[in-house]
């Protein structure tokens, strides 16, 4: 039985540093390189990104990451007194919640929100998305690698 789950901590561990690795480029260089360009075509390089994310190379990862950490944490329920199992659960909700949650919560909607912007008004839906996006993009880098770590710190203890 503790094969099974180390198996899947392993999977799980890689996930979330995958995607937090992702969300790492955009905070370090791929925003601020579409900053350094005019208005209208950052946002048309970042309009084109946004569908070419929702593709199965990168959703793939994203949401089987996702769905991983949601088993995992119903797992760990199951020997909750255990500090591995808490870790486990701290892992999983991290990422959930500060990986996925957010990018439902924030992020698509910036996206969306940049998408339907008139050309008159591209410039500046452009400042803000770019200010906003990236702040809630950092908050989805750090949140992905500290669940990484904490899966790692499980696997390690055993």
């Amino acid at each position: 039985m503790k094969t099974i789950p180390s198996l899947l901590l392993i999977v799980a561990a890689i996930a979330t540093a995958l995607n937090a690795g992702v969300f790492y480029a955009f905070s370090s260089f791929v925003m601020a390189g579409l900053g350094r360009i005019p208005p209208e075509q950052g946002a048309n390089a970042m309009n084109g990104i946004n569908v070419t994310a929702v593709m199965a190379p990168f959703m793939i990862l994203f949401m089987g990451a996702t769905l991983l950490c949601l088993g995992l944490a119903g797992w760990s329920l199951f020997s909750f007194a255990a500090l591995d199992s808490k870790l486990i659960l701290a892992a999983s909700l991290i990422y959930v919640i500060g990986c996925f949650g957010v990018t439902m919560m924030f992020n698509v909607p910036l996206n969306n929100q940049l998408a339907a912007a008139p050309p008159t008004e591209i410039v500046a839906v452009w400042q803000t998305y770019l200010r906003d996006w990236v702040l809630w993009n950092h908050v989805r880098t750090i949140l992905p690698t500290l669940s990484a770590l904490l899966y790692i710190i499980v696997l390690i203890r055993r």
